[in-house]
């Protein structure tokens, strides 16, 4: 059974602005998948829909066979840790650990449960002893990571990540690669950083006005994007 499904689903916002159509996809466990396409083209609003903030128009989104519904959401997003763009919408407590606690807390874990998650979600992202600092003073880095912890609080078993490398530096850009080659979830990652694709995916989708184009191994989807591009400098010269 796929983790997720998402079976023909279309989606347009309240003003009448068409997001998705007829997409559909699965992501099986342990896969590690990258949705990447140009803006616009529908990749946040799908990721949206993996744990419920969005419903489809029309189709069905599910998660380990539980279809993503308002009576289910408390099941699903136990399953799909969701970290959005600007780690700044994921942070809003006056500490580290009350970040990371909010989740278990959440979940109706008891204090010791609690304590205990969020030191090993600090530590798989490198931050235990950021635990009593202010999230407002860290490094776009740091609030990423901890952005993460905040997720892996709640032991999912997949984890979306939306442009997760954006107004990173290098070296914080490569600390973000290797936590996240590290992790066992499952991850399905919306990106324009198709270095980080090549080095941390093994499967790429590709999104356009909304529509799956196209599905592959991330070699082959790859090495047809740079022939393309190839093909196209040539001409032009």
């Amino acid at each position: 059974m796929p983790l997720i499904a998402v079976t023909h689903v279309s989606f347009a916002y309240p003003d009448g602005r068409p997001a998705l159509h007829d997409v559909s996809l699965s992501v099986a466990p342990g896969e590690r998948v990258a949705l990447v396409g140009p803006n616009g083209a529908g990749k946040s609003t799908l990721l949206l829909h993996f744990n419920g903030i969005l419903q489809p128009q029309s189709g069905t989104v599910q998660v380990k066979g539980l279809e993503v519904r308002p009576d289910a959401l408390g099941q699903v997003r136990a399953a799909v840790g969701l970290v959005f763009e600007d780690p700044n919408d994921q942070l809003f407590s006056p500490t580290v650990f009350e970040d990371v606690a909010f989740g278990p807390l959440y979940q109706g874990l008891s204090d010791t449960a609690v304590r205990e998650r969020v030191t090993q979600a600090l530590a798989a992202v490198g931050m235990e002893a950021y635990a009593s600092r202010a999230p407002y003073y860290l490094s776009a880095g740091e609030k990423r990571r901890i952005a993460i912890a905040t997720v892996l609080s709640m032991e999912p078993e997949i984890l979306v990540l939306d442009d997760p490398t954006a107004g990173l530096d290098p070296r914080g850009r490569r600390r973000l690669l290797s936590l996240l080659r590290a992790l066992p979830q499952a991850l399905i990652v919306a990106t324009h950083d198709l270095r980080m694709v090549a080095e941390l995916c093994t499967r790429v989708v590709i999104l356009d006005g909304g529509t799956v184009v196209a599905d592959g191994p991330v070699s082959e989807i790859l090495d047809r994007k740079s022939t393309r591009l190839n093909s196209s400098h040539r001409i032009r010269s």
